[in-house]
């Protein structure tokens, strides 16, 4: 990511400027730093820190690791809504970028990128000696095709175009004509309608797994599962079970791969099953361990990671659904529910509280607000002045989990405030197919590196996302803004508005920040948690 002509770009320079003063901690400036060319150990030099160290031990070769996650439906990437079918895919399909662990973002199919000075013009060269495991070289011909599989509008479930929006014409619902231009056979230009910081975290996000040229939604990733990643899709059955192997048709460009396979097994939704997975010495390493048996995970001796992450749960109310297209009967609501009783009752304490507008002091350009008291006794009086002091509300979630529990507590202390709430539990089986319309539900969602990557995704007008069906003209107005916006002071002003406008309309109540854990066995090295759930296994080995 260092420009070839060896100058620093002048957002570098703004950073690096801010970083000193003390205007950004460290996340922000690693996170920013490298989407405008500094590698990670410029930025940890810069700040006068050391690079974290790598991992020790002589990693041994061989073994099939065995890991406890649920395989939900294997879909067009673009469509992903869930993590767990990402990470199986990214063992053989891989990202442009990745979000490291260290919060930065480094090249995978991408050798390096140059971002113009106003930061309207994307340069993307592409890495040299990928190879995709049908013998065809990557080229710049499957990231152009890829880029406008993202930007296609019209694909029902296609979150990736809320992340491309600068590349898209708004009357074709495509890209621009223009917008992706092919320099050579490994450099592709993306000119950009205005300028976008979230661009390169939007290529690392779980959507954004590439596929090769002549990949087809008609016939599924399943069926044709062509990738330039460490491995081979061996299987894949919805609720049993995957695998994968090392690859063998053509090298890896990263090198040498420990692991001579690896095999995802689902046990359901009900926790005590991986518990008893573990202890039966079935499976090596989890996907997560949710609040509810992270103590009786380090109770039976099993090694335990996690990270402080923007992962949360949102309990959304829609505005196109009565009672919740009253303004005042969502705040009402927000009154009710004390974020900090549902994060110790409801999560166990494992997190810190939020503040009902989804961005966090995790995210590069949050904006602290004054703290908004609960209050039932005003909850309740809001209600009565709406008409809706005896309406029946519905709250919605999954079954099975620390999901349905959060959601009891919610519900709980909407009833402590005299609101009349009855509980709906949906099979996991059957939840996720109407994710996105349920008027008063709650759904988990996974860490983004950037807030404004959060918004835009969650609640900008019309994107695939909006489950709270969210809109705002003026909002949508100031988050283009703020996008583009670079110096850190001015742009956490543009960030208290927007999230004071999304707290001020009821749209959620998002409850707290969700620490992300996982347990495996001594026997697993190189592996740790990643912030968003990611599991990148290349390098992971088995101390047999």
């Amino acid at each position: 990511m260092n420009n070839p002509n060896g100058r620093t770009h002048p957002v570098l320079r703004q950073l690096i400027s801010d970083a000193k003063q003390n205007k950004m901690d460290r996340r922000e400036f690693i996170a920013l730093s490298s989407v405008f060319g500094a590698t990670a150990a410029m930025s940890y030099g810069i700040l006068g820190q050391p690079l974290p160290a790598a991992a020790q031990g002589t990693p041994k070769t061989g073994g099939t690791l065995k890991v406890g996650m649920r395989i939900l439906d294997l879909k067009d990437p673009r469509t992903f809504d869930w993590t767990e079918p990402a990470n199986v895919t990214r063992q053989f399909c891989e990202p442009l970028v990745r979000w490291d662990m260290d919060f930065s973002f480094r090249g995978m199919l991408l050798e390096d990128w140059e971002v113009s000075d106003d930061v309207k013009t994307y340069t993307l060269r592409l890495r040299q000696d990928a190879v995709w495991n049908n013998g065809d070289a990557f080229t710049a011909e499957d990231v152009v095709f890829n880029i406008n599989r993202w930007c296609d509008r019209s694909a029902e479930g296609n979150s990736m175009a809320a992340r491309m929006a600068s590349l898209i014409d708004e009357a074709t619902g495509l890209a621009r004509d223009g917008a992706i231009e092919v320099l050579d056979d490994k450099t592709v230009q993306l000119n950009l309608l205005s300028p976008d910081i979230s661009l390169i975290p939007a290529m690392s996000d779980y959507p954004g797994l590439i596929m090769h040229r002549s990949y087809d939604p008609e016939v599924g990733l399943a069926n044709s599962p062509i990738g330039t990643g460490p491995f081979e899709l061996v299987d894949y059955e919805v609720g049993v079970g995957a695998s994968v192997k090392r690859r063998e048709n053509g090298s890896w460009w990263g090198g040498e791969v420990y692991l001579d396979a690896v095999e995802f097994i689902d046990y359901g939704t009900d926790a005590s099953a991986m518990v008893a997975a573990f202890e039966a010495e079935e499976i090596h390493v989890n996907d997560q361990s949710t609040s509810d048996i992270v103590e009786v995970m380090d109770a039976i001796g099993l090694i335990r990671k996690e990270k402080a992450t923007a992962s949360t749960i949102v309990c959304r109310m829609r505005p196109d659904e009565a009672p919740f297209d009253n303004k005042m009967v969502r705040n009402a609501v927000q009154l009710a529910v004390d974020n900090s009783v549902v994060l110790e009752l409801g999560f166990n304490d494992l997190g810190d509280p939020a503040e009902n507008h989804h961005v966090g002091p995790m995210h590069p350009e949050y904006a602290e607000l004054p703290a908004i008291a609960t209050d039932k006794t005003k909850a309740a009086e809001m209600l009565a002045e709406a008409g809706h002091a005896d309406t029946e509300m519905e709250l919605i979630s999954i079954d099975g989990d620390w999901r349905t529990l959060v959601t009891d507590v919610i519900a709980a202390q909407m009833r402590e405030a005299g609101m009349n709430v009855t509980r709906r539990v949906i099979p996991g089986s059957t939840f996720w197919n109407d994710w996105t319309k349920y008027p008063f539900s709650t759904t988990n969602w996974g860490a983004r590196p950037l807030g404004v990557q959060v918004l835009a995704l969650a609640y900008r007008s019309g994107e695939a996302w909006n489950e709270s069906g969210h809109e705002n003209p003026d909002f949508d107005a100031k988050l283009a803004e703020a996008v583009g916006v670079y110096d850190a002071d001015a742009r956490r002003e543009i960030m208290a508005e927007l999230q004071t406008m999304l707290q001020d309309s009821g749209a959620i109540i998002q409850p707290f920040w969700a620490k992300e854990i996982l347990h495996h066995v001594e026997a697993v090295q190189g592996y740790d948690r990643h912030q968003f759930r990611e599991m990148h296994l290349e390098k992971v080995w088995i101390d047999a």
